[in-house]
Formats: structure tokens, sequence, C-alpha cells
């Protein structure tokens, strides 16, 4: 079957490349909220490099996205792949400008507004996750 008439479903390394940020993004929301409760600043330390490392891999999975998204223009689940994207993308600017954010100077580099970015980057990962590893008409019997 060509790629472009595949039902949406992403290409194994694309796969594997996505569950970097989704993992990396939520270790940074533990982070934070540990931070938080705890005020040591090595948590927030954490959680800087952990955002640092979801954008590196989610500008992989971003990009990869992208070019696919463009190069299926006439398939079923245009739709599908189109909020994948936006997902991916929202994902990727909550994680820049948290990213800006933790590079500030103690409790100004969480405090609620990174929090609030932490959240987003996070919940916009598990869901492009969550929409990208179910492939629609395929369901599991027992």
């Amino acid at each position: 079957m060509p790629e472009s008439q595949r039902p949406f479903g992403l290409h194994p390394v694309h796969a594997i490349i996505l569950a970097f940020p989704i993992a990396l993004f939520a270790g940074a929301l533990v982070s934070d909220i540990t931070y938080l409760n705890t005020a040591e600043i090595q948590w927030s330390n954490f959680a800087a490099w952990l955002i640092t490392f979801g954008m590196i891999f989610g500008s992989v999975a971003l990009l990869w996205a992208i070019i696919t998204f463009v190069r299926r223009r006439q398939t079923p689940y245009r739709g599908r792949a189109l909020t994948y994207l936006v997902l991916l993308a929202v994902m990727w600017v909550a994680g820049l400008v948290n990213a800006f954010q933790h590079s500030g100077d103690a409790w100004s580099s969480v405090g609620t507004f990174g929090l609030v970015l932490s959240i987003i980057s996070a919940a916009c990962a598990l869901a492009a996750g969550w929409l990208a590893y179910s492939v629609p008409g395929t369901e599991v019997t027992r």
C-alpha cells in the first residue's frame, strides 16, 4: 500500500523519537512539582535539562510530522494528522517558552507560569502520543 494511502500511524522511527518528548516533558512536570514542594534548586535544574532534551527530540518529531503532513495531501486521516501536528507545535512552543522561563534564577525559574507551561507541554506531548499510537480501525479483542 502506498504511503499516501496508509492509515494515520507513525513510522517506527518516528514513534521512537516521539516517545522521548512524552517521557521528558512528563518528567519535567514532575520535577517542577517536586521543586515547588521542596524548594530544592536541583529539581529546577533537572527540569531545565529535561525540557531541553524534550525540545531537541520534540523538534525532530515536529519536523517529521510537518514533512509527513505535507507529503500526504489526499488521505482520509488528514484531520487526525493535522490535530497531531498542532499538538506537537503547541508542545514545542510551550516547551520553548518554558525553557526560557527555567533559565531564570531560583524561585523565578518555575513559579506558577513555569508550572503551567510544564503542564501544557506534558499534556500536549501525551495527547499527541495517544493520538499517534492509536491507529483508527484497529481494536484489540480477547
